[in-house]
């Protein structure tokens, strides 16, 4: 499993556990449209969260929809959450650090830049007048 795997399944396990900690009862298709994630994805997810003990899922036995259920973090999943939130607030805040710094270095390449106004005939005209 590449490194990039294992961050994109940590994010989802985070915002995952953050939407649900929010609205136990949301169902999976919701939560695959507000994260921006395959259905598939997110039911993957929550049978792995599930495994490990960081949610309980529950069904509503008084429901009409006998398929919608509630999902409940358990103390093991809050401080897994917590573990999370950490982690995802460092990188992001290390991708947010690299990407000022990209910004500042392309602004001063444009302020190098020639001036984007003068055309080709009056840079000639300046050579010329050398």
């Amino acid at each position: 499993m590449t490194k990039g795997h294992v961050l994109r399944n940590e994010d989802n396990h985070f915002r995952i556990l953050r939407l649900l900690e929010a609205n136990p009862q949301l169902p999976q298709r919701a939560i695959s449209r507000e994260l921006g994630i395959s259905l598939g994805a997110v039911n993957y997810c929550l049978k792995a969260l599930a495994q490990k003990g960081y949610l309980k899922v529950k069904n509503f036995h008084a429901s009409d929809n006998k398929r919608q259920y509630a999902y409940i973090l358990t103390p093991a999943g809050l401080a897994q959450k917590a573990s999370l939130t950490k982690r995802f607030l460092h990188r992001k805040l290390e991708e947010f650090e690299l990407l000022k710094a990209e910004i500042r270095a392309l602004e001063q390449e444009q302020e190098q830049q020639p001036d984007p106004s003068r055309t080709a005939g009056d840079i000639y005209k300046e050579f010329e007048g050398s």
